[in-house]
């Protein structure tokens, strides 16, 4: 009997050890569930995004991808993303998917342009740039040099 009492308040230290891990976890990681504005943004690539992957200005976080999808007339990723409400971007501003580091995972980078008009809740960003696949890139590069027995003389 007192075996079983001894089990049950172990898996209730556990438990709370648990929950405190993941209260620890959502507040260091910046986690945020609906604040912003919505802008949407459709990419040709979206390899590397997840809901959750940063949004980022000048380098620093101003949100977080919150939905992404196929569109089934264009074929393109359709990301939707949360912005901070304090930072107005211009209606002319354009995104891009960019690798953190050389094995980091991508992020949308914006990049403000300079319109006077600024985009609105549930807007769209128009200038979009997806993903660069880098050993593709490097694949290319090498199989396109001329190397010393590329031909070209008799």
């Amino acid at each position: 009997m007192s075996r079983n009492i001894l089990e049950t308040i172990l898996g209730g230290i556990v438990l709370l050890v648990a929950a405190g891990f993941v209260i620890f976890a959502f507040n260091t990681t910046s986690v945020s569930t609906s604040d912003g504005y919505r802008l949407t943004a459709a990419f040709d690539n979206a390899a590397g995004i997840n809901v959750g992957s940063d949004v980022r200005l000048a380098g620093l976080k101003i949100g977080t991808v919150t939905e992404s999808s196929i569109d089934a007339q264009s074929f393109m990723a359709q990301l939707e993303l949360s912005i901070d409400d304090s930072i107005q971007l211009p209606e002319d501003s354009s995104a891009r998917i960019v690798p953190d580091g050389l094995l980091g995972s991508n992020f949308v980078e914006l990049e403000p342009g300079g319109s006077v008009v600024n985009l609105s809740n549930g807007g769209a960003i128009q200038f979009t740039q997806g993903a660069v696949n880098l050993a593709d890139l490097l694949g290319r590069f090498v199989f396109t040099q001329d190397g010393p027995d590329s031909g070209g003389g008799n």
